[in-house]
């Protein structure tokens, strides 16, 4: 008996790959080629299945190199500490939240139970990752410049109100210190743990009596970026 392949239907009788289909059009302007691959893109660790890591891991290049040539050109008189401060701040987990959630993107992840019990739909984290992820996906399938137009149509608020070079948590930290004659600011890994391709690290930063905080990250960098950020946060409110 022949095998009768039928397309999975949402809740409300809607083909759910057809439907991703339009919402990846509206979002994105491109028509997709493989449905599948969005869908893989919007699917957490938790849902089981291909997930969106690798894809994350591509799509966070591409808005690098996207954001680095565009406030490059924008801010000719920016010196290069100046330029890095605002790449940093542009390219961050929580600014690719902020985008995602500005095209209602929590409604279309793929999560597990627990992962939505614990609130991964509004996480900054994984918001951030399948952003980069569907960047990713669309790279894949079209290459740099629909990328591109989506990553400036989406950001370009954003790098208005950039025109100041706001300060990276760390150095602001460190700043702080020099202020407040304090030695400066000491990181150090608490923790690595996930899959080689997927690392998780927990970072601690350290001032002395001053205080002290710890964050995790999906690399090194981030982790200390964000532990500066709570200790930073801890600071002002003394």
């Amino acid at each position: 008996m022949d095998m009768v392949h039928r397309r999975a239907l949402g809740p409300d009788g809607r083909d759910v790959l057809t439907d991703l289909a339009h919402w990846v059009n509206d979002v994105f302007g491109v028509t997709p080629k493989d449905v599948a691959l969005y869908e893989r893109a919007l699917t957490h660790g938790s849902h089981g299945g291909e997930t969106y890591e690798r894809l994350e891991f591509l799509g966070d290049r591409v808005l690098g190199l996207v954001i680095a040539d565009w406030i490059y050109a924008r801010f000719p008189k920016d010196a290069e500490g100046q330029l890095s401060r605002r790449f940093n701040t542009l390219v961050s987990g929580e600014t690719c939240a902020e985008v995602g959630r500005g095209f209602g993107l929590a409604s279309r992840m793929r999560l597990g139970k627990q992962a939505r019990d614990d609130g991964a739909y509004d996480s900054d984290n994984v918001l951030g990752d399948v952003v980069e992820a569907l960047i990713g996906a669309v790279f894949l399938e079209y290459g740099l410049e629909p990328a591109r137009r989506f990553i400036q149509s989406r950001w370009e608020p954003l790098l208005d109100v950039q025109r100041a070079a706001p300060r990276h948590p760390k150095s602001e930290l460190q700043e702080w210190a020099a202020a407040h004659n304090r030695r400066a600011p000491e990181y150090a890994i608490m923790d690595r743990s996930g899959p080689h391709h997927a690392p998780r690290f927990t970072v601690k930063v350290s001032l002395g009596s001053a205080g002290e905080a710890q964050a995790e990250g999906k690399s090194k960098q981030e982790a200390e970026t964000l532990a500066a950020a709570a200790l930073l946060e801890r600071l002002k409110k003394k």
